[in-house]
This record gives C-alpha cells, structure tokens and sequence, in this order.
C-alpha cells in the first residue's frame, strides 16, 4: 500500500516508519512532508493509497489538505497530540487515529481497521469530523475522572480554580471538576466572551446582571464573583466594551 506521512515533526515521522518496518507491512512509504502545501503537491504527483495525517500542520491543518485533495482517493488514518479540540472532532467523526508518541499495538489495529473501511465510507466520517472542529468554538469538551463531558459555552455560567483543580458551573444547575488549572482554559473561554476578573475565576459576560463598584460582580443566577484590584481595569474595558457591542 502505497502511503504519504504528513507530520510537521521529524522525530514522529521517523518513529512512524521505524513501527511500519517492524511490522513487516506492505506498506511503501512514498515520502514524509511537514506543510498542507507540499503534501498537495506530493499527493497529486504519487497519488498515495494511505496517508497519516497530522492535524496541525505549519501551514495549517490537515482538513486543509483533505479539502485541497478531494479528487483523489486514499484512507486516512489521524496522528494528533491529545488536544481536547482535535480528540473531540475525531471521535464525533468515528474517524482512526493515534495519539503521539505512537504505539506500536495502536498502529496495528488501525491498520487492519482502515484496511477494511471503504474509502466512501470514511470520506463521510472525515467530513462529520471536519464539521465538528469548524463548530468547536461553541463547545469545551471536558476529561472527566470516567467519561468525557461536552459542555456548551453559551450556558456555562463561569469556571473557579482551586488547588489545580477547576470546577465549570453550568446554567441548568451542573457542575463538572477536572484535573486541569484554570490557566490552561483561560486563552480558549477568552475567545468565547468569557472574562478573569480574579485568579480564581472566569466569567461568562452574558450572565452578568451587574457590577459592584466595590469590586464585586453579580451574575444572574445570584452568584458573586470578586474582581482583584490587579485585574479590575482590564475587565472594566472587557466588560464595558462588550455591552457596548
């Protein structure tokens, strides 16, 4: 079976192959490539069979490259990191995929697996896939102690950090504690009209009822959130700037 890795790090591309061989596969590795753009290229010119695929890329994604070589007809199997975002597309999809550093057992399985799968077949579970991360701006998806929780950010009132743990409160009254510290969601919920207004807490600015000028915000379900004197300016231009909108 003819296939292309399409990998932006070395190292991972070189233990790729190194499993492959181990295997005693018949797989023939046409080429390694690193860029959306120079995997188009190559994929038209060797028109690959099977081909890896890294979802972020240097100069994109790997839905940019599937989008860019519709023409052509080859499985695909996923290579990511365990990102919330991609992991959450994936399995929306039901598309293979391993995560880094690759495991050899993993890489087995998935290969018999792909090996079975019609080619039509699996352009639908990527394009499900490809929908779920085009919308993932709407959704956090949570790595809970037994499961994995979806949560809309739209009705997710604000997030409290303690202990390098932070518990996420929903507006249907739900409450969802991961391992995780509230820094590693911050750039994400930022984005999603949320605001820290303390070291402790991010909120979301659509459940603001109001804000104390002794520091104090009030949400509409009732619940107080401190404003630090370190953060007040910035959530005062965060928070007068987006009523203004």
């Amino acid at each position: 079976m003819k296939t292309l890795i399409i990998e932006d790090k070395e190292y991972i591309r070189k233990g790729l192959q190194n499993l492959l061989q181990l295997l005693d596969t018949e797989i023939t590795v046409l080429g390694e490539c690193e860029s959306v753009k120079d995997a188009v290229v190559v994929a038209n010119a060797c028109k690959p069979e099977l081909v890896f695929l890294d979802i972020n890329l240097t100069d994109g994604t790997g839905f940019d490259f599937l989008a860019q070589t519709e023409n052509l007809n080859f499985k695909v199997i996923f290579i990511t990191a365990y990102e919330e975002h991609a992991l959450r597309a994936l399995k929306i999809g039901a598309v293979d995929y391993l995560l880094k550093p690759v495991d050899i057992d993993e890489l087995q399985t998935a290969l018999q697996k792909v090996a079975h799968l019609p080619i039509d077949r699996q352009k639908q579970q990527v394009q499900v896939a490809k929908q779920a991360w085009n919308n993932e701006d709407s959704k956090l998806i949570l790595s809970l102690q037994d499961s994995f929780q979806v949560v809309d950010l739209d009705e997710l009132l604000f997030c409290e950090s303690d202990k390098g743990y932070t518990t996420f409160y929903c507006s249907d009254n739900k409450k969802y504690m991961v391992s995780k510290t509230l820094k590693e969601f911050e750039e994400r919920l930022c984005k999603a009209n949320f605001t820290r207004p303390h070291q402790s807490y991010m909120v979301n600015l659509k459940f603001i009822d109001k804000y104390d000028k002794t520091g104090v915000i009030h949400l509409k379900c009732g619940k107080k959130i401190p404003v630090s004197s370190r953060k007040k300016e910035h959530f005062l231009h965060t928070f007068l700037n987006w009523t203004n909108n």
